[in-house]
Parts: C-alpha cells; sequence; structure tokens
C-alpha cells in the first residue's frame, strides 16, 4: 500500500511531507484544503506592467527618477526653504499644460495663486481645496445667517471632532484640517478623472503627519492603483512609509549664494529681512523607486529654483 503524500501532523505544527513525491500532486491535495482553497498560487498571479511615467516638470528630477509614476503614490519631503513647494507648483504646471485637470488638497491654506500662475500653473484646469479651520467655518456660516428678534443665533460646532471615535486623527492642534484633508483625498480618488492630486502637508507638523494611521495611507494607494492618476504627498518628513513607490528628500544646497545682495557701507547696516531672495540652490535624494533598483550608493541630483519678481 502506498504511503500518503503527506503525513499528518500534531496540532499546531506544520504538515509534515513525504519524501520523493511529485510536487504537483502535493499541491493538489493542499489546494483541497478548506483553510488554503482561497490562496492563489504564485504561478497564477497576475505580473504587474511598468506604471507609465510622467514629467515632473524639473529635467533633473525626471533624470533622477524617470519622472512620476501613474496609478502609485509618490511622496517629496523635505524641510522648510528645501524646494519643495517649487517641485509640487512644477508638477502641477507640467500636469496641467498637458491639459489634464488637477487637484491640490492644501491643507494649511498655504497655496498663492499669484505663484502659482507665475510658475505655469493654469488655474482653469486645477480644483484648489482648501481646508480651512472648522471655527472660521462656523463663524463664517452664523455671519452669513439671518438673525431673527428674540433667537439667539445658532453656535457653530466643529464638523469633525477629534474626540470622537471615527476620528482617524487625533492630537490638540491640526486635527480638524488633517481630517477634511484626508475625507477629501479619499473622495477625489474615489471619483477618479484626475491627472494628478497632490495633498500638500508641508506646513504641518511632522508630529501631526505622523499621526495619519498606515491604514489611509493604504487605502489611498489601492484607490489610486488602477486608475492614471499620480498621487503626489508634500510633507516634512516620511509619513505614507511603505505605501509610496516613490520618495524623494530635498533639502537646500549648501552654497551661500542662494541669498544675492549687493552689500555697500550703509548696507551692512540692514537686518536681514531686507535681503532678497533670488533663488534656491535644491540637492534630492532618492530613497527609495519601486520602478527602479536604487544602488548601494547613495543617488542625487541638484537644482535652482529662481524668484519671479510680479509687478
Amino acid at each position: 500500500m502506498s504511503s500518503p503524500l503527506f503525513s499528518p501532523a500534531p496540532a499546531g505544527c506544520a504538515v509534515v511531507f513525504a519524501p520523493g513525491k511529485e510536487p504537483a500532486r502535493v499541491l493538489q491535495r493542499l489546494a483541497a484544503l478548506p483553510k488554503l482553497a482561497g490562496v492563489t498560487q504564485a504561478s497564477r498571479l497576475e505580473v504587474r506592467s511598468t506604471p507609465e511615467m510622467i514629467s515632473s516638470g524639473i529635467r533633473e528630477i525626471d533624470e533622477l527618477t524617470g519622472g512620476l509614476p501613474r496609478g502609485c503614490l509618490s511622496e517629496i519631503c523635505g524641510p522648510a526653504s528645501s524646494g519643495r513647494t517649487s517641485v509640487l507648483l512644477a508638477a502641477l504646471a507640467a500636469a496641467t499644460r498637458r491639459h489634464e485637470v488637477c487637484a491640490l488638497v492644501d491643507t494649511t491654506d498655504a497655496l498663492d495663486a499669484v505663484s502659482a500662475v507665475a510658475t505655469g500653473v493654469e488655474l482653469e484646469r486645477l480644483l484648489w481645496i482648501r481646508c480651512t479651520r472648522t471655527s472660521d467655518l462656523g463663524s463664517r456660516i452664523s455671519d452669513c445667517e439671518p438673525q431673527t428678534s428674540g433667537v439667539s443665533p445658532r453656535t457653530s460646532s466643529p464638523k469633525f471632532d477629534v474626540r470622537r471615535p471615527r476620528s482617524e486623527v487625533r492630537g490638540p492642534t491640526f486635527d480638524a484640517r488633517l481630517e477634511q484633508a484626508l475625507r477629501v483625498t479619499d473622495l477625489l480618488l474615489q471619483s477618479g478623472g484626475f491627472g494628478l492630486v497632490a495633498i500638500d502637508l508641508g506646513d504641518v507638523p511632522d508630529s501631526a503627519a505622523r499621526r495619519i494611521p498606515l491604514a489611509s495611507w493604504f487605502r489611498f494607494q489601492r484607490a489610486v492603483e488602477p486608475t492614471a492618476t499620480v498621487l503626489l504627498v508634500v510633507a516634512q518628513a516620511p509619513c505614507a512609509q511603505t505605501c509610496a513607490s516613490l520618495l524623494i528628500r530635498l533639502q537646500s544646497g549648501k552654497k551661500s549664494s542662494a541669498l544675492s545682495y549687493q552689500l555697500s557701507a550703509r548696507e551692512e547696516l540692514w537686518p536681514a529681512h531686507a535681503q532678497l531672495l533670488d533663488g534656491l540652490q535644491v540637492e534630492g535624494e532618492l530613497l527609495r523607486s519601486r520602478m527602479q533598483r536604487k544602488p548601494a550608493q547613495s543617488v542625487t541630483t541638484a537644482f535652482a529654483t529662481k524668484a519671479v519678481r510680479i509687478a
């Protein structure tokens, strides 16, 4: 009598395979087990094609990463004055020039529309979502309500209460704005039709951005995966973690020539705020890329930004 393909193992132990048996017959017996009925074999898994890469609007960034991948989450991080806003505006300008409709979730309402137009962003193709404080929003609504004699005006209450269990982000500051940003981003990705959806968390403290649950980033990644949308996150430090297919860290250059000014005998006593900023030297480092294998050594690039004077 022939021996079974695999011998029964004690409770709590793995299945012990009998030597010398055909792997195909073993796999058939394993597939018949109820616990493994829903597991797909590795040979039957679909191979994902390489995502389409689009220009970020900056030639040096495109040479470093190949561009921004569609259907993926890309993240750009860096401290203040590191060039992260310049990269964000360049990506929006490049997308709108391709006649794509873009969306910007401005968490702290920090976008300067005049600077965006000067960069080349076409505002008629940009959906600008300005996340305001709920207290300000409530006061505006109450101010616009008609007043009736003998009836006290309705007191405004926050639309998103972080003390409730359904809130995803907790903490004393920036919670209401982050809550709005997460919900709006979810709606934008579910609706589709956007070439680029950007989340600006640059002015949100790193401690608050790290409180965003990882489940939210996984949900955004799965929502954008079957689409041709580029999901771009701008923050001070990496917060999407392994959900980001592309991660770039920016920092200001070491050269002090970023501030160009002329000093004379009288100008030496001028305060620092009297100096004019003509541009920044930006250094970018590729931290993660699933589209290409990252070498052992650090891969960096550098580019310069120029200030645009508007009369």
